[in-house]
């Protein structure tokens, strides 16, 4: 499993940020294998994490013409700044158990 972290300082968001933040979780869920997806912004700072199945399905993500339009309009609009890094989880696990059987 890999995790991409999304990170970035907001300039400004909009209606049409809400609208567009929702399209591309709901494609990356449905129609690129991402297997979870949380977002939060805290002020002017806002973070997203996504989980996937392999590398292919990120390069897959990044390259999909709507999520290219909607980085190009993040950089242009919504956000002053941004950082991406992708990992591979080596190790997970959660209380209680998602596996705990009663």
């Amino acid at each position: 499993m890999y995790i991409v972290i999304f990170r970035a300082r907001i300039r400004s968001l909009d209606e049409e940020y809400s609208r567009t933040a929702a399209r591309m979780r709901e494609l990356a869920l449905h129609d690129f294998g991402c297997l979870d997806f949380h977002s939060v912004t805290e002020g002017a700072e806002e973070i997203a994490l996504s989980y996937w199945r392999d590398e292919e399905s990120i390069r897959a993500w990044k390259a999909h013409p709507e999520h290219v339009l909607a980085q190009q309009a993040g950089r242009e609009r919504w956000y002053e700044s941004y950082s991406v890094e992708a990992a591979e989880v080596t190790r997970a696990y959660a209380f209680p158990p998602k596996n705990n059987k009663r």
